[in-house]
């Protein structure tokens, strides 16, 4: 069986467990259940702290796993990223206080605070710059007001955690992350069937099917607006001079295209939500 790692808890394990139950695995019925055995998949669910996850896929007690980029890079495990799963994103940044930093340069020598320790000292490395790192578990915000350290990195969203602690980011990002699926390498089975039906999921969230009838004569113009994922599916309706049409588009673009389609003509124009796909 193929062994999985889950995140348990979390802002990851809301999102991942309904990925999993998209691409038709079974999902844990109880919250406090640990072990998931699904039979028919031939898998088994390892439900671990997120943290934790990128170490055990890698030293080959579990095949694979899904936790943060940030997480794996920051384990030391020998994991490696298979694909980005395109949600838990997050920014990963320096920050001080107001006017003191302008660049990672500006570091040598200082306190950095943070959860991360392992990524931010490889990040610094890079750089060629050394400085005292401050491990924390959890906020690290109030580590410069209480003199544990001069700046920090962190996850950053909007900012504003770290301004009312009158800390402002500063120099390039460390690190941009997301939830990713990750392996040991050994390629076991079931692998490549996990990551078919996790990226049938993600196609089914970021894209919608839209159908329209128009008249033959302005069924370029529709096209170019929308031409679908291969080619758009053109099929003569009983009306002379009429098609209808079906393509794939992406959610974002959804409003967009159906205004552009309604522009040269498009009637009844349909938006309908994809279930699962394979590419």
């Amino acid at each position: 069986m193929l062994k999985i790692a889950v995140p348990n808890k979390g802002s990851l394990a809301e999102t991942a467990a309904w990925m999993l139950d998209e691409a038709g695995y079974r999902g844990r019925r109880d919250g406090k259940e640990l072990i998931v055995v699904d039979a028919r998949n031939e898998v088994e669910f390892f439900f671990l702290r997120p943290r934790d996850i990128a170490t055990y896929v890698g030293s080959g007690a579990l095949d694979v796993g899904i936790t943060g980029r940030d997480l794996l890079l920051d384990s030391g495990s020998d994991a490696h990223e298979v694909e980005g799963l395109g949600f838990a994103r997050s920014t990963f940044r320096f920050a001080g206080p107001a006017g003191r930093f302008q660049s990672a340069a500006d570091l040598q020598g200082v306190r950095i605070a943070s959860s991360y320790t392992l990524l931010v000292e490889q990040h610094l490395a890079s750089l060629g710059v050394t400085a005292q790192l401050v491990r924390l578990d959890g906020a690290v915000e109030s580590a410069v007001r209480l003199g544990v350290a001069d700046a920090v990195a962190d996850v950053v969203e909007t900012g504003a955690t770290l301004r009312a602690q009158g800390l402002e980011v500063f120099g390039d990002p460390i690190l941009t992350s997301e939830a990713v699926l990750i392996s040991n390498g050994s390629n076991p089975p079931g692998l490549s069937r996990l990551k078919r039906r996790l990226d049938g999921v993600m196609v089914a969230r970021d894209y919608v099917l839209v159908d329209y009838d128009i008249e033959r004569t302005h069924l370029d113009a529709a096209i170019a607006i929308a031409h679908g994922f291969e080619s758009a599916t053109v099929s003569p309706l009983q009306k002379e001079g009429w098609v209808a049409v079906r393509v794939m588009v992406r959610r974002d673009d959804t409003n967009h295209i159906m205004d552009a389609l309604d522009d040269v003509g498009a009637k009844a124009i349909i938006v309908s939500r994809i279930h699962a796909a394979r590419l």
